[in-house]
């Protein structure tokens, strides 16, 4: 994919913080915190937005959440709780078109979010 800045986060183009990879996902601190502790699951292969999955893809969001947890209990973020967050298209709040899963932690979320 042109002009995806996750693509070249896994293609190591762009440097990142990179927390965990396997042959799935990547996962990697955000440049742009929202929280203390502002973690982000990408998949490897792009796909734009949630809405954009298919069949074939729906244990891939498993996946990426799972791969959040345990870096959650790496960090020892569970026992103080995290938010987990997956935004979808620009009234959703996503601001990158390529599928991704925040945990955000650190401090107090409020609700309603936004």
């Amino acid at each position: 994919m042109n002009n995806c800045i996750f693509c070249d986060i896994i293609e190591k183009i762009i440097p990142s913080k990179i927390l965990y990879e396997d042959d799935l996902c990547l996962v990697f601190e955000d440049i742009a915190p929202q929280a203390p502790t502002h973690i982000l699951s990408i998949p490897k292969n792009h796909i734009e937005k949630i809405s954009d999955m298919k069949q074939t893809d729906k244990s891939l969001i498993g996946h990426l959440v799972y791969s959040l947890k345990k870096i959650a209990s790496q960090k020892n973020l569970s026992e103080d709780g995290y938010r987990i967050v997956i935004n979808c298209g620009e009234l959703g709040g996503q601001m990158v078109d390529h599928l991704h899963v925040h945990l955000l932690a650190g401090r107090q979320m409020n609700w309603p979010p936004g």
